[in-house]
């Protein structure tokens, strides 16, 4: 086994280039949302033929089109909508994503709403040789926070802080 190079290191300032249009705080929760589904994402809930792999993680909606809004006023705010693709159907289960749920919500303590909808590669293939345009546009328009084939993966060190 080869030792990771400097680069194979998770560094959560990619996470928040990429989301670099918006404000230092929301960068940061987008970041600890992504994080946080990495860390929490438990495969081992369903038995399945392989192993369970988040393959991407996806923005969409307000935050990733530039078109969000916060009216402190009011306490009217936009949701944070992610889409995560992996890498077998069963893996969409709820309960392989209850815990990354349950800690979400501690760690952002609610000050936002996070819609988290969750598809296989095959849905994603289904929704190419189909057309859907639904589907298409909304990953197209969005922001790939992680992609299994390009980002680093965590390190042993990068759920500190949160409450499991």
């Amino acid at each position: 086994m080869t030792p990771p190079t400097s680069n194979d290191v998770y560094a959560r300032e990619v996470v928040m280039a990429r989301v670099g249009h918006l404000i230092r705080r929301k960068q940061r929760e987008i970041e600890t949302i992504t994080r946080i589904l990495r860390c929490f994402f438990e495969p081992s809930q369903v038995q399945a033929p392989e192993p369970g792999r988040i393959k991407r993680i996806i923005l969409i909606g307000p935050y990733a089109r530039r078109s969000w809004y916060e009216d402190r006023r009011t306490i009217d705010f936009s949701d944070y909508e992610f889409w995560i693709v992996v890498n077998h159907p069963l893996f969409t289960d709820e309960r392989c994503w209850r815990r990354a749920r349950d800690v979400i919500g501690r760690e952002l303590r609610n000050r936002c709403a996070v819609d988290l909808q969750i598809f296989s590669k095959s849905d994603i293939r289904i929704a190419k040789a189909e057309g859907d345009t639904f589907i298409l546009d909304r990953i197209e328009a969005g922001i790939t926070l992680y992609r299994a084939s390009r980002d680093a993966p965590l390190g042993a060190g990068d759920n500190r802080g949160m409450r499991s």
